[in-house]
């Protein structure tokens, strides 16, 4: 058998060194500095801790669930929706 997924409309915010204190607020997460300089957020997610860098998306799923998807896949399984600002 196949299946489709159906349709959801999730939140979704791009990590970048201008939107990662608003993200770690919503997601009530922990910004971390790397011996690099470079930030970080480590999101507890429903398969454990993931590691979200620059230009990753943080998404809440349908449960309000927190979790991060890579620029290209999101690019290939997300499009924006009217509205979908704020």
């Amino acid at each position: 058998m196949k299946f489709r997924k159906q349709p959801v409309v999730v939140e979704a915010m791009q990590l970048s060194e201008h939107s990662i204190d608003e993200i770690a607020c919503r997601a009530k997460i922990t910004r971390y500095k790397c011996d690099d300089g470079l930030v970080q957020l480590r999101i507890p997610t429903l398969e454990g801790v993931m590691i979200a860098g620059d230009g990753d998306w943080i998404i809440r799923g349908v449960n309000g669930e927190f979790y991060l998807c890579k620029p290209d896949i999101f690019e290939k399984t997300y499009e924006a929706v009217k509205g979908g600002e704020g």
